[in-house]
């Protein structure tokens, strides 16, 4: 059993689904990337799952999100320097394997 409740495009190649599906016998909702590239179509395993004992907390959570506090937060000095240490530590800050550079606005999943 599988029931898609969206998708959000995260760049070019890869969309984030929302979806509630049946996973070894027990439903939950699953948010993982999917991909659409030459090298490969599918789901990655970037992702989470929240079971179905879990869900109703999860909702809470999201609700509780104030959206004009979001809108006006910024990232850290911390935060930026962390994401710099790891873009370098990955080599370069250029797309490798035909993975799209992230900006420096977003995050990987």
């Amino acid at each position: 059993m599988e029931k898609d409740i969206g998708r959000l495009q995260k760049n070019s190649d890869t969309e984030i689904v929302i979806r509630i599906d049946d996973f070894g016998g027990k439903i939950g909702v699953t948010i993982r990337e999917f991909v659409k590239s030459e090298r490969y179509t599918g789901f990655t395993k970037a992702g989470v799952r929240i079971s179905t004992e879990n869900f109703k907390a999860f909702k809470e959570m999201i609700n509780s999100i104030d959206e004009g506090e979001l809108a006006t937060m910024q990232p850290s000095e911390e935060a930026i320097e962390r994401s710099k240490k790891f873009m370098d530590s990955k080599g370069s800050r250029s797309p490798q394997g035909g993975q799209k550079a992230l900006s420096d606005d977003e995050t990987a999943f």
